[in-house]
């Protein structure tokens, strides 16, 4: 499991970076804590989530994750992928990203590069 801190500016185009890394057939959890440029807490308070990962950009989605609010109020939520959707993936570089709608509007809320690691081992 990883965790990132990061600042979103809502008036900015370009959204915070933050990569990652995946294991072949392991699951996958990534927190993030959001901040505002004045050091307090991102509110999330009535915004959806979603988040994909592709192996380029403007290539279909390799993956959709799984996107929740741990604490919409004090900017944190989750990124998640299961065994069965790592276990499918092929070694190599990836993009993904994470949106936040709120009404009509949408912000990307953050991004990066991910590196999906294949691994040795074939059970437990």
């Amino acid at each position: 499991m990883s965790t990132r801190t990061f600042t979103f500016d809502v008036d900015s185009d370009y959204p915070p970076v933050a990569d990652l890394v995946i294991n072949v057939g392991a699951s996958f959890t990534c927190t993030y804590t959001v901040n505002i440029p004045a050091g307090s807490a991102y509110d999330m308070t009535d915004q959806t989530l979603s988040g994909q990962m592709a192996k380029y950009v403007g290539a279909a989605a390799t993956a959709t994750f799984t996107v929740g609010l741990t604490s919409a109020y004090d900017g944190k939520f989750f990124i998640g992928l299961t065994t069965t959707q790592t276990s499918e993936l092929t070694e190599g570089r990836y993009f993904y990203d994470v949106n936040a709608k709120d009404g009509s509007t949408v912000n990307r809320i953050v991004e990066g590069q991910l590196l999906v690691r294949g691994g040795i081992s074939s059970s437990l």
